[in-house]
């Protein structure tokens, strides 16, 4: 009698591990070589993205300005790179003391300086307090205050020549001055066209301050407001004394970016009447040197050189401040 093998039911079943499914996963684990995240068609892109810039980035800014510096101790009248002679220190020597314009430029830059932290600026921490309480239409006056910003200075400038113009102009014609022999000539009188530019730089710059003053104070604990109010003290008293305290951030970069904007103050003067007639500045009389039938880069050059280290003057301190409290943080 011949009998058939059975087998347990620990034989049956197969081992862990050794079913399809299990095969499949392990097969999944098992490393197939590196993976590409990204494409040729990808890092092609990428490539493009992030190198163009960066090498228009370079030339147009960093090449150029160590250009400027290295052209500043030559001279140099455009013409074949074989007319570059190197002179030191004469062009420095040159603007310091043999230029009538270059210090009645500083002198406008400064008071340019002086005229935007006095007037604009305090315009635009009162307009970003008043929007700050979320006051009816509160979009709307923000959008109104701030087109000038958006604006180009030119288009500003051929709005305030309108403005401005003796004849036909809107202020000679409310103050009856567009009468033959009364006229007020506000751009060619040099003891007015420079006042008169200001208050045009102030228009739009008011706008910018609020907006900076504006983020500013949105970032305010409301919990000092409540307690300022809980001790009894009034509005103004609340806000000189706990508010404005902690906006001291938001005044430094203020600062920082009037002075900024009083040294390269440009496109205004030059649309107004290109900087003669006691509107000189120093980006004025850097343009004038080097872009003319008589070009003398090199000179133009030592004149931006010294616009350069005034603005590093400002911006180190900043810089270096700022990096303090990121690494405090």
């Amino acid at each position: 009698m011949t009998t058939t093998p059975t087998e347990s039911p620990e034989a049956a079943t197969p081992p862990p591990g050794s079913g399809p499914a299990a095969k499949t996963a392990q097969a999944a684990k098992v490393p197939q070589g590196h993976r590409r995240l990204l494409t040729r068609r990808d890092r092609l892109t990428l490539g493009l993205m992030a190198g163009l810039p960066t090498i228009l980035h370079v030339a147009l800014v960093w090449v150029t300005a160590l250009a400027s510096i290295a052209l500043a101790f030559t001279t140099w009248d455009g013409i074949g790179f074989d007319s570059i002679k190197w002179v030191g220190l004469d062009n420095f020597k040159e603007l310091f003391t043999n230029n009538p314009q270059f210090w009645p430029a500083v002198e406008h830059n400064i008071i340019w300086f002086v005229a935007l932290i006095l007037i604009p600026t305090p315009l635009g921490l009162f307009l970003a307090v008043q929007l700050d309480k979320n006051i009816r239409f509160s979009r709307v006056y923000q959008t109104a205050f701030f087109l000038p910003v958006v604006m180009s200075l030119a288009v500003i400038g051929f709005v305030w020549q309108l403005i401005y113009n003796p004849d036909t102009g809107l202020i000679n014609s409310l103050i009856g001055a567009n009468e033959p022999g009364h006229y007020i000539d506000w751009i060619g009188d040099p003891d007015l066209n420079l006042w008169a530019i200001l208050i045009a730089a102030s228009w739009r710059h008011a706008g910018y301050m609020m907006i900076l003053y504006l983020a500013g104070l949105k970032g305010v604990d409301p919990s000092l407001r409540e307690a300022s109010a809980l001790d009894g003290a009034n509005e103004w008293q609340t806000f000189k004394n706990v508010i404005f305290p902690t906006l001291r951030p938001t005044n430094t970069v203020v600062l920082v970016v009037t002075i900024i904007e009083a040294l390269r103050a440009f496109d205004l003067v030059f649309v107004f009447n290109k900087g003669a007639e006691g509107t000189e500045l120093l980006s004025i009389l850097v343009t004038n040197n080097i872009i003319g039938e008589s070009s003398r880069i090199g000179y133009g050059s030592a004149i931006a050189v010294v616009l350069l280290v005034i603005s590093l003057v400002v911006i180190i301190p900043y810089l270096i401040a700022t990096f303090r409290k990121e690494r405090r943080a």
